[in-house]
Formats: structure tokens, C-alpha cells, sequence
């Protein structure tokens, strides 16, 4: 057993646990934060998407030793002050899930996308989400989600 100590979401965490364990269980099955989501294993589908100092990453082929002093955001984290985050109100707004197990991935992807290009094109929007798999939705309502909290999060508010 090895001990780590992380920042998820803005709260700190000791923990021991196995060199082999993947961050995706750790998270899910250690800190009980259930929102990262084991969809393949293989990093093909996204589903396990959070963020490892501010980088997008697929916590299911990511050990959780290899994150000792990282700080951690899940789709748990993005929400502030009970408001949630322009992604998630976008993915409700513009029915951008259907049956729901890809969009913490697809969010938290998302997040980065639009933290690197916060005025992305559809076309740049369709290439950021490239990692994650949606069986559902057929991705137009994902892409006018994310184009939503890109709008929202570049208003300038009224004074």
C-alpha cells in the first residue's frame, strides 16, 4: 500500500492504496464522488474524463499514485455555489444527453476545451470531444451545449 495525498475539488485527501489502483476507482470507490464514469477501461470512450492540474485526462488508465500532491477536479467540482457550471446548464438547456453516461466525460472535456479556446468553432468543438463516445445523441446537441457555455462564458455582464 502506498499513501497519497490529493486535492479533489477543492478538498484535501489522504489515502492508502494499491500502486496497481486506477484513479476512476479510487475516486469512485474510495472518496465516493460516483459522477467519473467506468465506460471501457481502454481510454477509448472518455466516460472517465476529470482534471489533473487543470489538464483533461482519462482517469481509467491513470493510477491514482501517479496524482500524490495533484489537484483533482471532477463533474462534481464544476458546480459552484449551488450554480452550476455554464457546461452543465448548456448540456440541460440543449438537450446535450440522453441517457446520461457520457456527459460528466464530455463536460469535463469539454471544460478543458474551453479553457484552452473559449470561443471554439463548431468544427473545433467536434475536434476537442474527438476522445469521447456518445451511443446516444448523435453529438449536434452536444456541440450546440458546449457552444451555448462558450456564449455564456464570454458575455460581458450588464452593468
Amino acid at each position: 500500500m502506498t499513501t497519497i495525498t490529493v486535492t479533489v475539488n477543492g478538498k484535501q485527501h489522504s489515502a492508502e492504496v494499491e500502486p496497481r489502483t486506477l484513479l476512476v476507482h479510487f475516486l469512485r470507490e474510495q472518496l465516493n464522488l460516483t459522477g467519473t464514469h467506468i465506460g471501457c477501461d481502454t481510454s477509448q470512450c472518455g466516460a472517465c474524463v476529470v482534471h489533473i492540474n487543470g489538464e483533461s485526462v482519462k482517469s481509467c488508465t491513470t493510477l491514482a499514485v501517479q496524482c500524490d500532491g495533484a489537484s483533482i477536479t471532477t463533474i462534481e467540482g464544476l458546480a459552484q455555489g449551488g450554480q452550476l457550471h455554464a457546461l452543465q446548464e448548456g448540456f440541460w438547456e440543449k438537450h446535450g444527453l440522453q441517457c446520461g453516461f457520457c456527459t460528466p466525460g464530455m463536460i469535463m472535456s469539454a471544460a478543458d476545451l474551453l479553457q484552452k479556446n473559449p470561443n471554439p468553432s463548431d468544427d473545433e468543438i467536434r475536434h476537442g470531444l474527438e476522445g469521447n463516445l456518445c451511443r446516444c445523441t448523435g453529438y449536434e446537441n452536444i456541440v450546440r451545449a458546449v457552444r451555448y457555455a462558450a456564449e455564456k462564458m464570454n458575455a460581458v455582464p450588464a452593468d
